[in-house]
């Protein structure tokens, strides 16, 4: 073989293992089962599981076809050349970033918006553009139920009249199973997360002293809460931290947390 020829081949050995990982990636992400479930249904280590998502892993076909057993899909839809995951044609160019108050989804939101030339949308503005009210009077007279019901509605009013776009939802989204599954299916998602101390102390830089205020156990509950809907921010397709970096380093690796994973192409 000459060497443009083993060039080439292995060329296409890279891209087949990065085609490969990356659609193990969507597949499972997209059936929300973390790593871990996906070891155990597929008989695949974790770790080995690791490697295949980043296209490092020279997965055998028997271990391979346990994988897409395990996934629901079938193996050449995992290696050929000519398809795009149907979920990813489902979530269009859609990206929603989701995680507790004080993360960063409304600043970094809107600066990755800014910065790709796509419109950043808050999901609240829309609840009260569709209530004709503020949030604030929505909770006051429809109480959390309402609330939510709203919130539904508002997003799949935006599936039906957006393809591109940012979206910061509010940090309860996750706890609510229809919708959370809809934003799911219909974007793609990025969770946004920080240190406990870091959530409280954005927020009171936001000027709200409320979860201080008269409640020593403040910060147990925080953390109780972060603790309880972590699996649920797991389902996530990319996680950015952004405890202790600046808001530039932040807005860094979500502009290449996007492109790499070419959730607007």
């Amino acid at each position: 073989m000459s060497v443009q020829n083993k060039s080439c081949a292995d060329a296409a050995v890279t891209g087949l293992m990065r085609r490969v990982g990356e659609r193990v990636r969507v597949a499972r992400k997209g059936k929300g089962i973390p790593r871990r479930v996906l070891s155990e249904l597929s008989g695949v280590s974790p770790r080995y599981l690791a490697k295949l998502e980043a296209g490092e892993g020279n997965i055998s076909i028997g271990l391979l076809q346990r994988v897409a057993i395990a996934l629901d899909q079938r193996i050449d839809w995992l290696i050929r050349e000519d398809e795009t995951p149907s979920v990813n044609l489902a979530r269009a160019q859609r990206i929603c970033l989701i995680g507790l108050r004080g993360a960063g989804k409304s600043t970094l939101g809107a600066m990755v918006g800014d910065a790709l030339g796509v419109p950043f949308v808050e999901l609240n503005d829309e609840i009260e553009s569709l209530a004709g009210m503020p949030v604030s009077e929505v909770m006051a007279l429809y109480d959390q139920e309402g609330y939510r019901k709203l919130e539904a509605e508002a997003l799949a009013r935006i599936v039906a009249t957006r393809d591109t776009m940012i979206l910061a939802a509010a940090g309860g989204i996750v706890t609510e199973r229809e919708t959370y599954a809809a934003l799911l299916r219909d974007f793609h998602t990025i969770w946004l997360s920080t240190s406990p101390d870091e959530h409280m102390s954005r927020v009171c830089a936001q000027g709200d002293e409320r979860p201080m205020a008269g409640n020593p156990e403040a910060m147990k509950q925080l953390k109780a809460l972060l603790t309880s809907r972590e699996a649920l921010h797991e389902k996530a397709l990319a996680r950015l931290e952004t405890s202790g970096k600046t808001v530039e380093s932040c807005l860094e690796e979500l502009q290449h947390i996007i492109t790499e994973r070419r959730f607007l192409t």
